[in-house]
């Protein structure tokens, strides 16, 4: 089961270092052939939901600045389904399933994803509790990758 999680909380610290700095590249105003790169292939994601993986690859490397290792080829190839839904969803102002998974697994034992999700009070009795020694904090992570767990003001993007 530890074995389990640590890979769990090593693929998602991986998707988190991925969408982040494609964010941290979205959020950056310059007029650069990078940005109108990345523009396009947002506005791309959002009309057809699809993106290739040399798009996405070149997104990436943009937003590394350098090549991308064979490590990042592997994630880019296995969860490229999931980045382009990310850019598709890309401000429209909602939570993010992915967020709220990655807060769950590194942060769950105190409550940090509820507080995201919107339930301050339950995310009060996690610090205080320290996620019911680790078994809420699992409960949850399982209820957000299945979707069950919902953001209090509606559905994730």
């Amino acid at each position: 089961m530890r074995k389990l999680k640590t890979t769990l909380l090593l693929f998602a610290t991986i998707v988190f270092m991925g969408i982040t700095q494609i964010n941290a590249a979205v959020s950056v105003p310059t007029n650069s052939a990078k940005t109108e790169r990345l523009s396009a292939a947002i506005e791309k994601a959002k009309t057809t939901g699809k993106l290739s993986y040399k798009e996405l690859k070149a997104i990436a490397e943009d937003a590394k600045g350098s090549k991308l290792n064979f490590r990042d080829k592997l994630m880019l190839k296995l969860f490229g389904k999931k980045i382009t839904k990310a850019l598709a969803s890309y401000g429209d102002g909602g939570k993010s399933q992915v967020a709220a998974a990655l807060l769950c697994a590194f942060l769950g034992d105190f409550g940090v994803h509820r507080f995201y999700l919107g339930y301050t009070w339950q995310g009060i009795v996690q610090i205080l509790t320290l996620g019911g020694l680790g078994i809420w904090a699992l409960i949850d992570f399982i209820r957000i990758l299945t979707g069950s767990l919902q953001p209090k003001d509606g559905e994730y993007n």
